[in-house]
C-alpha cells in the first residue's frame, strides 16, 4: 500500500500528492494523512471520483483516508472529476466574493442576492457554481442567499464551495450547500466549461 503523509499542508497539496501518486504509481490501495477538515473532505472525494473505496480513521489530530481502487476506468476520471455532460452548453459562474461591485457594501450584498436568485434564468446552461474567497459567505448557515443557492443544487446545478477559503474564514463547519472543493476540481471545472462568468 502506498502511503503519503500530508499533515501540516493546506489544499490542494493533499489533493495534488494523491493524484500525483495515483498518475505515477497506479496502486491498489493508497493511505493518506492529513490533519484538517477540508484536506478530508477534498482528498475522499477525489479518491472516490477517481473510483476507490475510501475508508476513514481519527487517531488523534491525525485522519487516515485509505483508498482501494474499485471498478472503473481511467478514461472516465476526468471527466467524472468534472462532473460534466459535453452534449449540452455549460456556464459556470464563478462567485469570488460576498458582493457585487464596489462602492456601497449594503448595495453590493443586495445586488448578490438578487443575481443569485435569478440564476435560474440561464436554465439548463447553468452548469455549475464556484464560490471562492468571501464568496463562500453566501453558502454558509444564516446567509440570505442560501435559500436560492440550494434551489439551484435541488435543480441539478452542481455547487463547488472553496475549502481553504471556508478554512480561513473559520466557516467550514456552517457550510450548508454545495461540496467542499479544492484548486484541482476548480482548475478543472474552468477546462471543460464552455462559458464562465466571473463576479
Amino acid at each position: 500500500m502506498k502511503t503519503i503523509d500530508a499533515r501540516g499542508l493546506a489544499c490542494p497539496t493533499p489533493v495534488l500528492q494523491t493524484k500525483a501518486m495515483i498518475d505515477k504509481e497506479d496502486p491498489e490501495m493508497i493511505q493518506i494523512t492529513v490533519d484538517n477538515e477540508a484536506a478530508r473532505q477534498n482528498v475522499v472525494r477525489f479518491l472516490e471520483f477517481r473510483k476507490f473505496q475510501t475508508t476513514v480513521t481519527t487517531e488523534g489530530n491525525d485522519i487516515k483516508i485509505v483508498g482501494k481502487r474499485g471498478p472503473g476506468t481511467a478514461g472516465q476520471q476526468e471527466a467524472d472529476m468534472a462532473g460534466t455532460d459535453r452534449n449540452s452548453s455549460q456556464i459556470l459562474v464563478m462567485i469570488s466574493s460576498d458582493r457585487m461591485g464596489h462602492g456601497d457594501d449594503d448595495l453590493g450584498q443586495k445586488l448578490m442576492k438578487s443575481f443569485i436568485s435569478t440564476l435560474k434564468e440561464m436554465g439548463n446552461e447553468l452548469w455549475r457554481i464556484v464560490c471562492v474567497n468571501s464568496g463562500v459567505k453566501l453558502a454558509i448557515e444564516g446567509a440570505e442567499s442560501l435559500p436560492h443557492l440550494k434551489e439551484l443544487e435541488e435543480k441539478g446545478v452542481s455547487i463547488l464551495v472553496c475549502g481553504t477559503c471556508l478554512t480561513h474564514f473559520n466557516l467550514l463547519e456552517k457550510k450548508q450547500v454545495g461540496e467542499t472543493t479544492n484548486m484541482l476540481d476548480i482548475i478543472t471545472s474552468l477546462q471543460v466549461a464552455d462559458h464562465v462568468i466571473n463576479l
